[in-house]
This record gives C-alpha cells, structure tokens and sequence, in this order.
C-alpha cells in the first residue's frame, strides 16, 4: 500500500534515510544523499516450546530505506538462546543458554559464535558455562576482552575472557548475590536480570529483580576481574523488581524499568563517583489501565529524546519524551505491539526504525518512529518467528552490497 506524504512526513523519510534536504514551496529537494547500510538482524529465542519450536538463533536482512525485514532462515542452532550481544569488532556473536543445568551442573551456557559481517553467517566456536541457572542478559565490554552473564535463578554474576579468536575461557570471575526483598512470589532470593556497562566500560550494573537494586561492582577487562565498587548498589522502591537498564546517549542519565511494578526509575549518574543518584518514577501503563501487566525492555533514542519501555499484558510500548536538561520524562503515549508478550526490541543502527519482538505471538513488528514526537508506526506486515525474545543489530560493510 502506498499512502501519500506531508511535509512532515517528507522531512522525516529523507532524515531516516540519509538525506540533506531542503523544502521549498512543499517541493522536497535532494542535495546530497547518503544511503544507509543495510543491517543484519540476530534474533533470539526459546526453543522449549512445542507449539512453536524455534531451533535457535534466526537471521534477517534489515533495509533502513523502506524498513523492510527479510527472513534468512536460522543463522545457528542452540538452546534457548534468550538474550544475544555483539562484540565491538562484529566479528563475533555470544549467546545465553538460558538452561538449568549445564555439563551436569546448576547452570546455564554461554556460547560464542563467529560472525561474518558480509554475509551473516555463524559459525559455533565454544560454549562455557555461566555459573548459575538460568542466565538471561550478557554484554561485551567495550574492549571486546569479557563477556559478562547475569543470572536469572542463580542470582549471580559472572565474567568470562574473551580469547583473540573469539572463543570463551571459563569464568575468571563469579559473584553471588546474597538476600531478598518484599513480593513473596517473585523476591525470596536474588535474581540477577540483567548486567550492563557505564559509559565508560568500567563499571558493571546489574539490576536484580529479587534485591530491588541495581549493584554496582568494578570491571577490570583485562584481568577479566569484578570486584564491590563504592557505593555498591542504588536502590528502587520495595517490590518493584528492577529488570533492564539503558543509558542515555549523553551518559548523565540511566533508565530502569522494573517488571513488577511496572515504572521507568530515573537515574542521574555521577560519573566520577560511579554513583546513581534517583530523579524520577514514572509509570509505564495508562491511569485507567485494569489488569495484569509487567514490564520488559528499556531502551532510549540513539537521539536522546525519546525513550521506550515494554509493557507484558497491556502488549504495548509505552513512549517518552526526555528532558535534556534533566534525564525526566514525560509520557506521549502508548504504541499496541501489534503481538502478545513484548519482551526485547531493538532500534536500527539509522534510528528511524524499531523492531518489537512478541514471544507468544511469534513475530517481529516494524516500526518507523517519528524524529518529532517519537511516535511509532507499523511498517508492513508481521514477520513471523518462533518464540522470539532478543534483537541485535549488525550493520553490513559496504562490500555487502
């Protein structure tokens, strides 16, 4: 379907595509064109499901001109493979195994993968285990030296070196959460959900959903080293259950949603002290919403002004507005994903584009996101995934084409 453009609109498509453009008498005019690259997309999945098997890890082509997803068929096979991240060089992939036992033990794994940027293709490397069950969150240090994995059962944290072809040693470091907090559900032990780098890749901060507080803990790369940093941990307000974080591109603010309560915290961050200091609680959900509804994802605008959150329930993502000056937010609405179960998304590398992944819908919605209001879009039809949970970008080399 071809639908026209406003003014508006035109300014918009030429910014997410690249272009210098001028308007004159509500004429578009083209004085330099860049054409974005075209990007490989990595989904996860889990592959414990007999209404949609999914056989691991499954690889699209993005194109950023008109947001269009191509399915390539699964990229590599692997056990529940939930949550995925790059290494800075491209060169390789690493994946949780979000599994309870490993090799005989209380444990999940963690699997490398070559990468070629050109073609997408993975090739397997090795797996190393994670330490504790259920591992659902990694991250590569900026220096692409360690992999460190979060643990969702285990309530732990761990680090792994990263040798120079890519492949895992065993952990070099292991820390246990210890202690509990008020849900008698979801809180009677630690519950590490996620693990995330400062912007200057030097301290970890790992949200645990069982603790309510985002821990703090020293990264040295090299050594593949974690140790308590000072102060150890910001706090969030009793039972909300802290789950994923993302910086904003300015590095001063830090945005936490918390699954149980169903709120973004907002964190001003004192980077010479490594310190999070809490500005904010905003929610997540409409005033009138009635239901059972539970936060996933957060992720902010490679721009700076808007930030998003999933919503499990309400099947939405709820979209902000970010003051500048002070990291705040400002609600401007709620996008329907379009999908049961939003977990991951993810914005192209163009940041015109956001991709929604709902599990228990099994597809991938496109988005275009407007440069003004933030608002989102449906691009196209759904594309169809089984159990789909994490997304990851990688841009192709111009040689692709």
């Amino acid at each position: 379907m071809t639908m026209g453009m406003g003014s508006t609109s035109r300014r918009a498509f030429a910014s997410a595509c690249g272009f210098l453009a001028l308007t004159a008498g509500g004429i578009l005019m083209q004085t330099q064109a860049v054409a974005a690259e075209k990007s490989w997309v990595y989904v996860g999945t889990y592959t414990n499901s007999k209404e949609s098997p999914s056989e691991g890890i499954y690889r699209f082509e993005f194109d950023p001109a008109d947001g269009s997803l191509a399915p390539k068929g699964v990229a590599a096979e692997f056990a529940d493979p939930s949550f995925l991240a790059v290494h800075p060089s491209k060169k390789f992939l690493y994946a949780v195994g979000e599994l309870g036992e490993f090799q005989g033990a209380k444990a999940g794994g963690v699997g490398a993968f070559s990468l070629d940027a050109a073609t997408g293709e993975l090739k397997p490397i090795n797996q190393q285990s994670s330490g504790g069950a259920h591992p659902c969150h990694l991250t590569v240090d900026p220096t692409g030296k360690a992999v460190l994995v979060a643990n969702y059962s285990g309530g732990s944290v761990a680090c792994l070196p990263i040798e120079a072809d890519g492949s895992l040693r065993p952990a070099s470091s292991f820390i246990q959460h210890q202690g509990k907090s008020v849900d008698p559900g979801r809180q009677t032990a630690p519950h590490a959900h996620s693990v995330n780098l400062d912007p200057a890749g030097k301290i970890a901060l790992v949200a645990d959903l069982g603790l309510d507080k985002v821990l703090l803990y020293d990264l040295d790369a090299a050594a593949g080293k974690l140790t308590p940093h000072d102060p150890a941990f910001a706090e969030v307000a009793a039972g909300s259950g802290p789950r994923h974080l993302a910086w904003h591109p300015s590095g001063r603010f830090a945005y936490v949603i918390t699954e149980l309560k169903n709120t973004v915290d907002v964190f001003a961050y004192d980077k010479a002290k490594g310190a999070l200091h809490e500005v904010q609680t905003i929610s997540t959900l409409p005033d009138d919403f009635q239901g059972a509804s539970y936060c996933a994802e957060v992720v902010a605008h490679p721009s700076g002004k808007f930030v998003y959150g999933s919503n499990r329930g309400h099947d939405s993502l709820a979209i902000y507005k970010v003051d500048p000056a002070t990291g705040k937010l400002a609600s401007a609405g709620w996008a329907p994903t379009g999908g049961k179960n939003p977990r991951n998304f993810a914005i192209d590398p163009t940041g015109g584009f956001l991709l929604a992944a709902s599990q228990d819908s099994d597809r991938i919605v496109v988005f275009r996101i407007d440069p003004e209001t933030g608002g989102l879009t449906p691009v196209g039809e759904p594309i169809a995934v089984p159990k789909p949970v994490c997304i990851r970008f990688v841009t192709q080399p111009s040689s692709a084409k």
